[in-house]
């Protein structure tokens, strides 16, 4: 007995003592993540303010935060948050610290940005729960060739116990206006430099960045964005390269991004709860953040698509668009703890103003809240009776209402709404909270070639709900597969992709092996592989992962010449079906200024097989993308092409004038002609 009290006595020493140990420990660390006290909608905090100044300058404080804006030009100068007096950098002239700008021209003419300045300002919403202001623009050719022809309303809304400022814009060509390109739109805003240097765009995709002094000091790469840190400011970046286009983003990944503050503690977040406002549907990619520290919302860009994405305004067309709202999102922890936390606030201030959507204070008439939008659902199933006898489910489908055009038009479509889903793995979609109008349904199953289209267009009214029901998708198929090589997910990834040269690496993807197809030149690297011959692949024997490589560029030569390369498919048939024509089904993920030529069994035959002509301007090689614009070919192959035994499938890509010429393959496959 007395033993088992000395045994109890020593536990609970042994507790005190294990208590001790972790208080000092605890003492000397930054505290672990909390959740930061949400102040949004609180109806204690203190009521919204605004004042116009004698100084051309309009203020709105709410007691978290104070914005500043420049009258009537509209630019945001100022956000006052915490310690800090101005989270934008003060250095930077007025019109250069949060802006909206329109990148376009006149065709033929030069390029111009146009910073949709202003011309008169109007209150839309004042009281102690919500203002809502506008900086406005009506256009007249008065104005002159230097600006784009668009009416320009830009309207801010700071609410009470909000922590940030929504930011929405409405954009309207009138009948008759002149021709443009309008190739990107987008909100800027530029942060304090001092301040902002650790920027997080996913929970995987997170560093200190280099500062732009660095980017001066360093060394060009070929490609214009990209430089080699010779001498940063942090000893620790040296060596790496930087370039914005690593930091790209899927759209439908597009949710929060921004930069952190050490000191103090302060996030600055830019939150995208929809992208029924953007473009080229739920993979286009676009820029996020990036060295200045830089912030964007990319709402239009010809990035990773180029001039095929129908960015062209003719014959006096009309045109209105609501882009956004958006929320500059702001919050802060004490000192002592882990800024981890401020990311893992943002995200969950993402998901909450996602749940918001569409939101009900928004004064514009050309928003609709809840009530005036519709909803589709229905169940997508595919049927391919060379996969299986059984109808299958369009499992994790992506399903999406756009402009109605052609099959697979909706990735080139720039001007109207896109509302997309997911669907489940039994292929139930439901999309909701769409805007009345006039729609194509489309859609495209991982792991199945093509695109889908329903038969009908659909037209949304207000407080509609459409039941589509069981719609079937045949993809192209004209017989049994033979071989195949790929993974029809519209992506080059699955295959090999190459480490980078030491020289010109990025820490931040050395250890993500799904993410190595963002470091710098790796194009470069095929040459290295393949000094002489190019890749030959061997069906039955080699394996696409390992002897695949990832694009099909050019290779260099030396003196910055390059040669076009031809690839090679070697496989056998026991017999010639003389039945028919064998099927060729090529899916590419990406091509910028290529011509890819397709032989059979004569690499000399002086006229190809087919031939895709010039096609892509994704530069998806360069920009670290490995996808661009998904482009689909069903090539009919003559059996009598084809022999008993061996056969060989050249692909050429014949342009060669630059290394970022080239072509990345998403799924190759071979089909026998039809069964009867």
């Amino acid at each position: 007995m007395g033993k088992m009290h000395l045994l109890a006595g020593s536990g609970w020493l042994a507790i005190v003592l294990w208590f001790f140990f972790f208080f000092l420990i605890a003492s000397s660390a930054k505290t672990p993540f909390r959740k930061i006290l949400r102040t949004t909608n609180n109806s204690s905090a203190l009521g919204v303010q605004l004042e116009v100044t004698k100084r051309q300058r309009v203020v709105i404080d709410n007691g978290i935060v104070q914005v500043t804006f420049s009258s009537p030009g509209g630019d945001v100068i100022g956000i006052k948050y915490k310690e800090i007096d101005n989270v934008l950098e003060i250095a930077n002239e007025d019109d250069n610290r949060g802006y909206w700008d329109v990148v376009w021209n006149r065709p033929g003419d030069p390029i111009i940005y146009d910073k949709l300045q202003g011309t008169d300002f109007s209150v839309i919403m004042e009281n102690e729960d919500q203002v809502e202001v506008s900086f406005s623009k009506r256009w007249s050719p008065s104005m002159g060739k230097s600006t784009v022809p668009l009416n320009v309303d830009k309207r801010y809304i700071v609410r009470r116990g909000s922590s940030g400022l929504y930011l929405y814009t409405i954009l309207e060509r009138l009948e008759g206006w002149p021709d443009v390109d309008m190739d990107q739109i987008r909100v800027v805003f530029k942060l304090q430099n001092k301040k902002f240097h650790f920027m997080a765009v996913s929970d995987d995709r997170q560093r200190v960045m280099p500062t732009p002094e660095d980017r001066a000091t360093g060394q060009p790469l070929a490609y214009p964005e990209a430089v080699l840190l010779t001498s940063p400011i942090n000893s620790e970046l040296r060596g790496e390269v930087d370039d914005k286009y690593q930091y790209s983003c899927e759209v439908k990944d597009n949710k929060v991004h921004g930069w952190i503050s050490e000191d103090p503690p302060v996030g600055f977040w830019m939150i995208t709860p929809s992208n029924e406002f953007r473009v080229g549907g739920p993979i286009k990619q676009d820029l996020t953040s990036h060295v200045g520290p830089t912030v964007l919302n990319m709402f239009t860009s010809t990035h990773y698509a180029g001039k095929d994405l129908n960015t062209e305004y003719r014959n006096g067309e009309p045109w209105k668009k609501v882009l956004g709202p958006a929320y500059v999102y702001l919050n802060s922890i004490s000192p002592s703890e882990d800024t981890q936390a401020l990311w893992e606030d943002a995200k969950e201030q993402m998901s909450t103003e996602v749940r918001s959507w569409p939101y009900n204070f928004p004064q514009s008439e050309d928003f609709p809240s809840s009530h005036r939008r519709g909803h589709v659902l229905g169940q997508l199933i595919v049927r391919d009776r060379y996969i299986s006898e059984r109808l299958m489910y369009a499992s994790s489908a992506y399903v999406g209402l756009a402009v109605p055009g052609d099959v697979g038009s909706w990735q080139t479509e720039a001007k109207g709404y896109q509302f997309w889903t997911q669907a489940d793995r039994k292929g139930n979609f439901s999309i909701k909270n769409v805007r009345a109008g006039n729609y194509s349904l489309y859609a495209w199953v991982p792991g199945v070639i093509g695109d889908y289209k329903y038969s009908v267009n659909i037209t949304i009214q207000q407080g509609s709900k459409i039941k589509l029901g069981v719609l079937i998708y045949d993809p192209p198929r004209t017989g049994p597969t033979l071989w195949e090589i790929g993974v029809p997910d519209r992506t080059a990834s699955e295959f090999y992709v190459p480490d980078t040269y030491p020289t010109l690496m990025n820490k931040l993807y050395t250890d993500h092996p799904t993410d190595k197809f963002r470091q710098y030149g790796l194009w470069e690297r095929y040459a290295d592989l393949y000094p002489k011959n190019d890749v030959i692949y061997n069906v039955g024997v080699s394996n696409h992962i390992q002897d695949w490589f990832f694009a099909h560029v050019t290779r260099g030569i030396g003196n910055k010449t390059y040669e076009a390369t031809t690839w090679q498919i070697i496989f056998e048939l026991e017999s010639v079906n003389q039945s028919g024509n064998y099927t060729l089904q090529v899916a590419l993920a990406s091509a910028t200024m290529s011509e890819l030529q397709v032989r059979v069994n004569d690499a000399d035959a002086n006229r190809p097989l087919f031939t895709t002509g010039l096609i892509g301007k994704d530069n998806a090689i360069a920009r670290h993308g490995i996808h661009g614009l998904y482009r689909f070919y069903s090539i009919q192959v003559p059996s009598s092409q084809l022999l008993q035994g061996n056969n060989i499938i050249y692909l050429a890509q014949t342009r060669s004038d630059s290394p970022f010429f080239g072509i990345m393959y998403d799924y190759i496959r071979l089909e026998s002609p039809t069964e009867t």
